[in-house]
């Protein structure tokens, strides 16, 4: 079982004013020092931008790189140029830094995650299109593209992802938190559409709080600050049966622990490395290695 961390467990987030950010120094070793071997790249222009000084930081780190995620607006005809331009740029970094995956996901044009507004059907045949473009893309680079159910996307609720699964060729980034709090149970995921895990986000979150994020009552943001997430075994994903069934489906992949977070200027910065252990500690338990 192939695991790696991400940015994000450490409250590194690409939305303006999320908290408080955390140098690459600390978060790189603070993964290795977890016994991690590998990591996401986060959000742009946080991890180096140029491909020697990346492979250079996270070679400093014993890290490898395995996957980047990529928000941008997918459905909107005069954006299409600018969405490929940055398409080719991130997949050209990927690349260069080892990576295996693009992690795509179909931003909304506005910022953050707590407003989403209804797309037509051309739109929506738009992104598809240019879903596919980006797909093409990353296979020049060697790499493969899933789309990301996401929060706030325009692919985040259960028929939003079953529609695109149907029009759609690309698999998905299982992320189990994402698709709970967007309405979609991911064990019946999996067990309906084996075939369409292409990348995994091993998330728990608690459904309380998610409930509260799809009724409109709490944003996305007020959710993350609320605890949303927390550690891998104390929400209410079933992570046990989920890891079972992927594994089963013969996904060889990776399994990237997120633990979507944000921290205040005040608080303490040693939460998302023990939280981290915690989830590591769980996996590690239900596959019988701990």
């Amino acid at each position: 079982m192939k695991i790696a961390g991400a940015p994000i467990s450490w409250g590194v987030c690409e939305v303006p004013g999320w908290g408080r950010v955390l140098e690459p120094e600390r978060v790189l070793g603070e993964m290795a020092s977890l016994g991690l071997t590998a990591t996401e790249l986060g959000p742009p222009d946080y991890l180096p931008a140029d491909p020697e000084a990346l492979r250079a930081l996270l070679a400093e780190h014993n890290l490898s790189l395995v996957a980047g995620f990529l928000a941008v607006v997918l459905h909107d005809p005069p954006r299409v140029p600018s969405t490929v331009e940055e398409a080719e740029r991130v997949a050209a970094l990927l690349a260069a830094g080892g990576a295996e995956v693009l992690v795509l996901a179909a931003a909304t044009g506005l910022e953050g995650y707590d407003e989403r507004p209804d797309l037509t059907v051309e739109q929506w045949r738009t992104l598809i299109q240019t879903s596919a473009k980006i797909s093409d893309i990353a296979a020049r680079h060697g790499l493969r593209t899933v789309l990301h159910p996401h929060v706030g996307t325009h692919v985040e609720r259960a028929a939003e992802v079953e529609r695109f699964l149907a029009d759609s060729e690309l698999k998905l980034c299982l992320d189990t938190g994402h698709l709970l709090i967007g309405g979609a149970d991911p064990v019946d995921l999996v067990r309906r559409h084996p075939d369409r895990v292409g990348h995994v986000h091993l998330k728990d979150v608690r459904a309380d709080i998610a409930a509260k994020v799809r009724g409109g009552q709490v944003g996305y943001t007020a959710a993350v600050q609320e605890g949303i997430y927390v550690p891998l075994g104390d929400g209410d994903v079933d992570i046990e049966e989920l890891v079972e069934l992927v594994q089963e489906a013969g996904y060889t992949g990776w399994f990237v622990l997120e633990q979507d977070t944000a921290l205040g200027d005040g608080g303490p910065a040693d939460t998302p490395v023990l939280d981290t252990a915690r989830s590591l500690a769980h996996l590690n338990k239900i596959t019988g290695k701990g």
